[in-house]
């Protein structure tokens, strides 16, 4: 490769640009078009320079698996023998389990509701009824379950459907109460149909109601149960079509249930009642209770009570039998929660549970209905989860849930996704976790064990955090596309609980959900971990193994920042200044003093929320390290914080709203720097907004500040820490007063305004799963010269061209100034114009002078400039490589061990590769809402721009390593995700994947390293995706398993009394009853049949899934010939060998032959 001057490459590159001159924007004002670079042949140059690998090949969207409790949920199904479960939703979704790893979604298209699903045991496939009246045959023989066949019925509902075991004949329920027959294995209708008006009597004068209830009797196949909603239940005789017996009840039917003797059922009512009848005496129940209903005095009847919705009656040979229903409560006891009620024998047990119950299925040893049952354990699917009881202990625990069923235990706020981390890190997590996790577990298996799963080829750690609304904050391990819960984090122990006695107006300051995270930014390889709320708060944690038990050290500071176009004096309205004698004189963080005032009328310098102030217990785990807080200004709230980032090595966090910036070394725990945005620029603003008039009568001054000779802008005296030495009119980090341990470093000597007065300071906290959004349309002209933000996030309440917020930040070693030689920390400020600004940070050189000598924040006046807001930046050196953030190597802050009192930090510093030739050393890549630049350092040299969209804006940017590259992944909100090479920003994927419907998944939406991805589908399900090709073509082979061959179990022998006495079930033939040649053809009017894709491409896609199996096979088969080869070698030499001893054998026989006795 030809060597080339990289200097006189990019002098060539600013003479020929007209734009790239000066510190200011202009250098990177516009982009040509799409893709564009500027002119002179310097792209062509940097592409030998830095020698991109990566093509369109590499990339690929696939959905990989679905994490969380399935929404909305509808039906429940069992297999008994392959002991998998399947759940159907509202929205048409199926989602199947086995034992952990096996985990499988599948959906409708038609996205129609699941009324009811049925397992054909032990064969692989699935019936699904959906609430648009069709049936749909799964074949689950294949890692993505496909339909087969669906029947659409076109003019009656499907209300019920029944499979018997073993059976290929599925009876279907309708709405009209007629009951049809489906042949599953052509999915054809039969002509054979039992009909309402036959069914019932002929006196009868009003209709029976939709099926509700259908199944054959274990004692005679031939016998059909059908059970109509207003009471009546019919036993047809299925031979001879007729009704065999009829039973009738004052109240609706809603389940019915066998003894597996086949000669009592049992029946649960609308009113709470529970009935039992004998086919020999149907005339009345055998048995009638109400089990919740109050005993009444003989001959009354007793107190309905709320309606049993099911029961199921399962029998023990060596025990009583189980009658296990939910529902059926007092009406009296309005306020008590959903329940399962297990009784067994004389007990009786009611299951309390936090959810109403959609369905329960309980699990039993036979799938044979004739059989004593010896259930086990019941499923109980509730609205929000899913638990399993175990029956076979007097206490009925519960089992451990293996799959992550809780992450919508408080709403999802916030996602952020880890792939290729430490891989110590998940040991660790789990460690610290399980010790607090919940006892009283059933000490046996989880019982849904179906299914085979490996770990599969990828097996790189990966983590996922989620941020909910309670203020919780869940770190899982997703390695191998599996999820598991590792450990827990409560930011809201920091915080004093709320007491509702303080006022009446606690309610209107924190409504339901003043905890909930907002943002979270997490360093794996040191182990920091921050956290901001939407309280206006960060939280600032170390990990540590040991517990401690110390004071929370807060920090109060004060941000706000007006601006107008034009300078306007206000008239004074406002009190005066109060009175010096009676009130003392504070200090707050950012240099302001409390506002004081009449109580209940103004809030000033105060945070929404109580530090604890006492000793605090921490347990090992991520321990507090800082609480920072954002405090009303002169009756304002806080505005919600937009942007966050922390950096260990140089112990620095800074974060931004719409006011300004906070800049805070949390070694030392002081600001440095409180700055509204505009103070950032200097004297270079591009859009001159001018600062409002001072409030004299809100800003009270005296005493603050010692006297300068130099005049100092009132704003920065709003801004800077009071303890803050002043250095070219900048902050610096104080050097003789240090924060003590548990103290807030505001005064606590003035008297405390009512913190209840004033309007909110936000609005209810919503989580990712509820936030709605709605898509602007914009004209061409806004979207070139207003730079107006088009979304509504967190930071809707920007006002046009007047309030800047702070939306991305980045901290790195780089070149401030453009005529730097060497590189600096610096901190990269994005904002929502499209503006990113360069901040110097000076840091002392020793590690004994980094506790005690003053940071020096100084904002050096560079600044570039994109169309939208800022969402990401990164660098890379030279060569193309990706540059990781300067950090610390973790250690633990509480370890005792003497040696480790010498210990100093270790940092990690990635520097640009050093040359000895000058020129630009860096390339930072910087993504906004519209457009992604490629900008050169120190130069600040625009080389690469690519405007990603006009039309709409990016949601979420990243730049992620992929097969050791890197490149820049987007989100779009019209639902596209692209992918473009670095630095070229060359386009590699442009697929349109979903769009999006609410703000759920645009503030959930993260890529990751490795071709990554995840967002929140719905609000209890987590969906992965991958855009790796390499992990697309291998996505089979980690997927597990629904249906391995397994024996079916025997049935017992029923004894030749029982064979003899009990029915003809086993001579019934389906076959000739139902089929065409008896029953002939159903009407085509009736169901029509829609071939499904799966009966093709499914098949197509099995082929392709096992081709590695076919090829084992293979290799088997020639194996295996090979040694046949060598048996049939060996059998020709045996029988050389017995033909051989059979000649001498005869030969000895005929000399032998006519010898006497006495002649041998």
């Amino acid at each position: 490769m030809k060597k080339f001057n990289f200097r006189k490459v990019l002098d060539g590159l600013t003479a020929s640009s007209p734009g790239s001159g000066g510190s200011g924007g202009s250098n990177s004002g516009g982009g040509a078009g799409s893709g564009s670079v500027h002119p002179g042949g310097t792209a062509g140059l940097l592409r030998e320079e830095i020698q991109e690998t990566l093509t369109s090949e590499y990339f690929q969207i696939c959905k990989t698996v679905r994490h969380g409790f399935p929404y909305q949920p509808t039906a429940l199904a069992f297999d008994p023998v392959q002991k998998i479960l399947a759940i159907g939703t509202r929205t048409g979704a199926i989602r199947i389990l086995g034992r952990p790893g096996v985990d499988c979604y599948c959906q409708h298209e038609s996205g129609a509701a699941v009324l009811q699903l049925q397992f054909l045991i032990n064969e692989g496939a699935l019936v699904s009824a959906n609430s648009d009246d069709t049936l749909h045959l799964w074949n689950l023989r294949q890692k993505r379950p496909a339909i087969l066949h669906s029947l659409k019925f076109n003019r009656e509902r499907i209300t019920y459907c029944h499979l018997p075991f073993q059976s290929k004949w599925l009876y279907v329920g309708t709405e009209r109460g007629n009951t049809h027959i489906v042949n599953i294995e052509s999915f054809i209708l039969s002509g054979y149909v039992i009909m309402w008006n036959k069914a019932i009597e002929l006196s009868t004068k009003t209709h029976p109601g939709p099926v509700v209830h259908l199944s054959d009797s274990p004692r005679d196949e031939g016998k059909l149960l059908i059970g109509y909603e207003n009471g009546t239940v019919v036993f047809w005789d299925l031979k001879s079509k007729r009704a065999e017996l009829r039973v009738y009840y004052d109240e609706a039917i809603h389940s019915i249930d066998w003894h597996h003797e086949g000669r009592q059922f049992m029946c649960s009512h609308s009113d709470g009642s529970l009935t039992l009848w004998n086919l020999k005496s149907p005339g009345r129940p055998f048995q009638t209770t109400i089990p919740h209903g109050k005993s009444q005095r003989e001959g009354r009847k007793s107190e309905s009570c709320k309606p049993i919705l099911k029961v199921e009656y399962k029998t023990c040979r060596n025990s009583e039998p189980f009658i296990i229903f939910s529902g059926g409560l007092s009406y009296d006891k309005a306020c008590r929660r959903p329940s399962l009620t297990i009784m067994h024998g004389k007990a009786i047990t009611v299951l309390e549970m936090d959810h109403p119950i959609v369905e329960f299925l309980t699990l039993c040893e036979t799938p044979y209905p004739n059989e004593f049952q010896e259930p086990y354990a019941v499923v109980v699917l509730l609205e929000k989860d899913l638990i399993v009881v175990d029956l076979t202990q007097s206490n009925f625990p519960i089992f451990e849930n293996p799959y992550p069923m809780d992450i919508h235990e408080s709403p999802v706020t916030c996602t952020a996704y880890f792939a290729d981390c430490p891989p110590d890190l998940i040991l660790i997590l789990y460690s610290i976790g399980v010790k607090h996790k919940k006892q009283g577990y059933s000490n046996k298996e989880w019982p849904v064990s179906g299914g085979a799963w490996n770990l599969g080829t990828q097996t790189y750690p990966e983590i996922i955090i989620t941020g909910h609304a309670d203020g919780s904050v869940k770190f899982w391990d997703a390695s191998a596309i599996t999820l598991q819960m590792l450990y827990k984090l409560k930011t809201s122990k920091v915080f004093e609980k709320q007491k509702i006695g303080e006022g009446k107006q606690t309610c209107e300051i924190v409504e339901e959900d003043p905890y909930a995270v907002q943002m979270i930014y997490w360093c794996p390889e040191s182990r920091v971990f921050c956290v901001s709320g939407v309280s206006a708060y960060v939280i600032i944690y170390k990990f540590s193994r040991h517990e401690i038990t110390t004071e929370i050290v807060s920090l109060e500071v004060r941000l706000q920042y007006d601006v107008e176009d034009i300078i306007t004096p206000e008239p004074e309205t406002s009190p005066p200044f109060p009175d010096l004698s009676s009130q003392l004189p504070s200090r707050s963080l950012s240099g302001s003093t409390n506002t004081v005032a009449s109580e209940g009328i103004t809030k000033d310098s105060i945070p929404c929320l109580n530090v604890k102030s006492r000793p605090v217990r921490m347990p090992p785990g991520y321990q507090a390290e800082l609480v920072i807080q954002l405090v009303w200004v002169d009756g304002e709230p806080p505005q919600q914080i937009t942007s966050l980032s922390v950096n260990s090595a140089y112990g620095i966090i800074a974060f931004g709203n719409c006011n300004g910036l906070v800049v805070v070394d949390f070694i030392q725990k002081t600001v440095l720097l409180s700055m509204g945005t505009i103070d950032l620029y200097r004297s270079s603003d591009l859009y001159q907004r001018q600062t409002r008039s001072p409030r004299k009568n809100k800003q009270f001054i005296a005493g603050l500040t010692e006297l300068n000779d130099s005049p100092v802008p009132l704003e920065l005296e709003r801004c800077k820490s009071p303890t803050a030495d002043h250095v070219n009119g900048h902050c610096t980090s104080p050097t003789s007063q240090s924060c003590g341990s548990g103290k807030r470093l505001s005064s606590a000597d003035v008297t405390k305004i009512n913190r209840w007065g004033g309007r909110p300071p936000f609005r209810k906290a919503q989580s990712a799963a509820c936030m709605e959004i709605s898509l602007p349309v914009t004209t061409e002209e806004n979207r070139e010269n207003s730079y107006n933000r088009s979304r509504s996030s967190s930071i809707s309440s920007i006002d046009k061209d007047s309030k800047e917020a702070i939306t991305a930040l980045y901290f790195m070693e780089s070149f401030a100034r453009k005529n730097d030689s060497t590189v600096a920390p610096c901190l990269f400020v994005g904002t929502s114009l499209g503006m990113v600004l360069i901040i110097s940070l000076n840091l002392p050189s020793t590690d004994e002078q980094r506790f005690t000598e003053p940071v020096m924040v100084l904002p050096t006046g560079t600044f570039l400039s994109l169309k939208g807001a800022v969402l990401t930046f990164s660098c890379m050196d030279r060569t193309g490589g990706l540059m990781q953030s300067p950090y610390e190597v973790w250690r633990d802050p509480n370890n005792i061990d003497e040696n480790e009192k010498s210990w100093r930090r270790k940092l990690v510093i990635n520097s640009p590769s050093s040359s000895q030739e000058m020129g630009d050393q860096q390339y930072t890549i910087i993504c906004s809402e519209k457009q992604a630049k490629v900008f050169s350092l120190p130069s600040q040299t625009c080389l690469y721009v690519h405007n990603i969209t006009e039309t709409s804006f990016i949601l979420q940017a990243n730049v992620v390593v992929m097969c050791n590259s890197a490149c820049l992944a987007c989100f779009c909100a019209n639902g596209h995700i692209m992918i473009m090479s670095l630095p070229s920003l060359r386009p590699m994927l442009d697929v349109n994947y979903l769009p999006l419907t609410d703000m759920r998944i645009a503030r959930t939406f993260c890529f990751t390293n490795e071709g990554q991805a995840l967002y929140l589908v719905s609000p209890t399900e987590i969906q992965r995706l991958t855009y790796s090709q390499e992990m697309c073509d291998n996505l089979q082979d980690m997927l597990g398993d629904l249906f391995t061959p397994i024996e079916t179990p025997e049935a017992q022998n029923r004894g030749f009394l029982k064979g003899l006495f009990g029915g003809s079930g086993q001579t019934f033939d389906r076959e000739e009853l139902f089929g065409e040649a008896t029953a002939g053809k159903a009407s085509r009017s009736l169901a029509q049949h829609i071939p499904g894709p799966g009966s093709i491409e499914g098949m197509k896609g099995a082929a392709g899934g096992v081709m590695g199996e076919l090829t084992r096979a293979r290799i088997a088969l020639d194996e295996r010939g090979q040694r046949l080869g060598e048996l049939e070698e060996k059998t020709a030499g045996m029988m050389t060998s017995a033909e051989a001893f059979s000649k001498h054998a005869h030969e000895l026989m005929l000399k032998y032959k006519d010898k006497k006795w006495y002649q041998f």
